[in-house]
C-alpha cells in the first residue's frame, strides 16, 4: 500500500474539493507513491508528534490540522512549523491533512460533537452552495451511448437519488484533419460530416477529473468541444456546522454541565443564561464565531462552538446561549473517529491513535 491508496480513502470520506478556499489540505510533506509502514492520525503534527510517528515506525502521519497553513519562505528550523517539516522529510514522513474538508462533511467533525451530545434529527446548519457542475458536449450518435456510460462509469449522471443525462439536439457537425492527425472519421484531410447528440450530464464538483478523464478517453475525436458550468445549488450534506435535538428538553444550566461532561472539557465560556429550556443545538467544531447568526436563524437554543472573543458575546442578544468549550475540546474526537474510519478500510496493519495531547491551552 502506498500514501496515495490511503488519501483515497480519505477521499472517500471528505472530499479536498469541499474544504475551504482559505485552508490548505491534502498532502503537505512526502512522496504519495512512497510505501506506508505504518500510520499514525493526530489532531496536530508536533515535533513530539514526528519524534512518536518514528517510534511507532509510521511514515505517514494522518492529521487534522495542517501543520503548513500560511506558506513557508525558509526552512531553517527557525519556527515550530519548520523543525516539524524538516524533521519530516529528514525522515521520510509524509503528512497528510483533513482539516475543513472534514468539517464540511456529513459525518464529520460536527456530526461527530452531534453524536457525543446524542441530539437526533441533524442536518447540515450553514449548506455549501454550487457544488454540482455540469458538462454538455457533442457526439457522433453512433458513438452516444458508449460516451454516455463511460461518463456514468466515472460517476456522472447520477445526484442524490435520481439521474440526470440527457441526450437531444440531434444535427451536423464537421469535423476536419490535417497531415499529422488521426480523425475517427473518413481519411487525413478529409472535411466529412456526422450525424451528432448533445449529452449534457451533471455531477458532483470532486469528481470532475474523473469525468474529464472519461470524456477525453471514450470521445472519437481528437480535439472534443465541451463546455462545463456550474450550477446554483445548495447542498444539504455538505457544509459547516450542524444543528440537532436533544431527546427532552434540558433547563440551560443542566445542559451546560451535560455538554461539559460530554465533551469531557474542564471549562465553558456562556453567554448569559436565558430561562428557557434547550432542546435545539447548533454545533460547529473550531472557531464558529461566523455562525452565530446561522445558529440563531435555525431556531437553536444554544450553540456550542469555539474561540469567541468579548464581543462575540454580545451578539447573542437574549436569543440564545453561545458556549465556547475550547477549540482543541471541540475537535478532540475527531482523531479516534479517523483511526475507527481507516481501521475499517486498512485491515493488513494497525492504525495507530498518537497519544501526544498537542492542546496549547492550559487551565489553572
Amino acid at each position: 500500500m502506498i500514501v496515495q491508496d490511503v488519501i483515497n480513502h480519505l477521499h472517500d470520506l471528505a472530499p479536498l474539493a469541499y474544504a475551504e478556499d482559505f485552508d490548505n489540505v491534502g498532502l503537505l510533506v512526502g512522496n504519495k507513491n512512497q510505501d506506508v509502514s505504518g500510520i499514525l492520525v493526530t489532531l496536530d503534527t508536533l515535533e513530539d508528534v514526528i519524534d512518536e510517528a518514528i517510534e511507532s515506525k509510521c511514515n505517514l502521519i494522518v492529521s487534522f490540522h495542517p501543520i503548513i497553513f500560511s506558506g513557508l519562505k525558509k526552512l531553517t528550523g527557525k519556527t515550530y512549523v519548520e523543525r516539524v517539516v524538516l524533521k519530516a522529510i529528514e525522515n521520510k514522513i509524509a503528512i497528510f491533512a483533513i482539516h475543513t474538508a472534514l468539517d464540511n462533511a456529513y459525518q464529520g467533525v460536527n456530526s461527530i460533537i452531534c453524536d457525543r451530545l446524542e441530539l437526533k434529527n441533524k442536518r447540515i446548519l450553514i449548506p455549501q452552495t454550487n457544488t454540482i457542475k455540469k458538462l454538455q458536449t457533442y457526439v457522433p450518435k453512433a458513438h452516444s451511448q458508449e460516451l454516455r456510460e463511460a461518463l456514468f462509469n466515472a460517476g456522472a449522471g447520477n445526484i442524490g437519488n435520481y439521474e440526470s443525462c440527457s441526450f437531444n439536439v440531434e444535427g451536423k457537425g464537421t469535423f476536419k484533419g490535417n497531415q499529422d492527425s488521426n480523425p475517427a472519421f473518413g481519411n487525413k484531410g478529409q472535411l466529412h460530416t456526422e450525424q451528432e447528440t448533445a449529452i449534457s450530464v451533471t455531477f458532483k464538483k470532486h469528481i470532475e477529473s474523473k469525468v474529464l478523464n472519461a470524456l477525453f478517453e471514450t470521445h472519437p475525436y481528437e480535439e472534443v468541444a465541451y463546455e462545463i458550468s456550474t450550477l446554483d445549488n445548495t447542498n444539504q450534506h455538505i457544509g459547516m456546522g450542524m444543528i440537532g435535538e436533544l431527546n427532552s428538553p434540558l433547563d440551560p444550566l443542566v445542559c451546560l454541565d451535560y455538554i461539559k461532561a460530554k465533551m469531557n472539557t474542564e471549562c465553558i465560556r456562556h453567554s448569559k443564561v436565558l430561562k428557557k429550556p434547550i432542546k435545539r443545538i447548533a454545533v460547529l467544531g473550531g472557531s464558529g464565531s461566523f455562525a452565530i447568526s446561522a445558529a440563531k436563524a435555525a431556531g437553536a437554543e444554544l450553540f456550542v462552538t469555539a474561540d469567541l472573543k468579548y464581543h462575540d458575546f454580545f451578539s447573542a442578544e437574549h436569543d440564545i446561549i453561545l458556549a465556547d468549550i475550547g477549540h482543541y475540546e471541540s475537535e478532540q474526537f475527531t482523531k479516534t473517529f479517523l483511526v475507527d474510519y481507516l481501521s475499517k478500510k486498512i485491515t493488513n496493519f494497525a492504525i495507530i491513535l498518537s497519544k501526544t495531547n498537542t492542546n496549547p491551552i492550559k487551565y489553572l
